[in-house]
């Protein structure tokens, strides 16, 4: 695959997404945020980081960007697309994922290892998180209309939801699974060196979903 990884002014995840994708055997691209043409890339990562500084809420301006409304058709035509923390707030603003992004429960940036459930399988990763709004919520008729077309990915595990978030969700896909949101960072688990190399299921599953 090909992968091209969106950079905004004040994403800083956007290397360590390249590395990542090459890591799992794939190429990797950037693709500047003002850029209409995504340079015939199978998939697209929206990175980590603060896009536009994270100005009025996370991803509140970087879902306007023209590069997401590429990002958007590409979803809509199956492309997988991986939102990384920031992205998984990004994506939720452009309305490619359901619910929303909120500050931690106790208003404090959150900067530690987490272990996760793969809701399909129950196997558990061991994945970095960093992030201070990082509180999934969804209406509970949603939550339960997500809960019934299997559409939550990822929970925190038994402790690890340090941040609130409602029935311990760090990660969700769209209907058609194409699409993923999560909150951890698969980018930083993805050597053996930094502790776990668990993040590369996350390309896995993508690469799954599409195929």
């Amino acid at each position: 695959m090909i992968w091209g990884v969106l950079q905004f002014p004040g994403s800083c995840d956007e290397r360590d997404a390249l590395h990542a994708c090459e890591v799992h055997g794939d190429e990797a691209r950037l693709i500047w945020h003002e850029d209409r043409d995504l340079d015939g890339v199978d998939g697209i990562v929206v990175p980590g980081g603060f896009s536009y500084g994270d100005y009025l809420r996370a991803g509140a301006i970087a879902r306007f960007s023209p590069a997401m409304e590429a990002v958007a058709e590409a979803a809509a035509g199956g492309a997988p697309v991986l939102g990384i923390c920031n992205g998984f707030q990004v994506l939720c603003e452009a309305g490619l994922l359901p619910g929303a992004l909120l500050r931690n429960v106790e208003l404090r940036f959150r900067c530690h290892q987490v272990d996760l459930v793969d809701e399909r399988d129950g196997a558990l990763l061991s994945i970095p998180a960093k992030h201070g709004e990082g509180r999934y919520y969804a209406p509970e008729a949603m939550l339960d209309g997500l809960e019934d077309k299997g559409q939550i990915a990822y929970r925190y595990a038994e402790g690890h939801n340090s941040n609130g978030s409602v029935r311990d969700i760090a990660g969700v896909t769209n209907e058609r699974g194409n699409v993923l949101g999560l909150m951890p960072h698969p980018e930083h688990a993805v050597d053996p060196l930094t502790g776990s190399t668990d993040g590369l299921r996350v390309f896995d599953r993508l690469a799954q979903a599409v195929a």
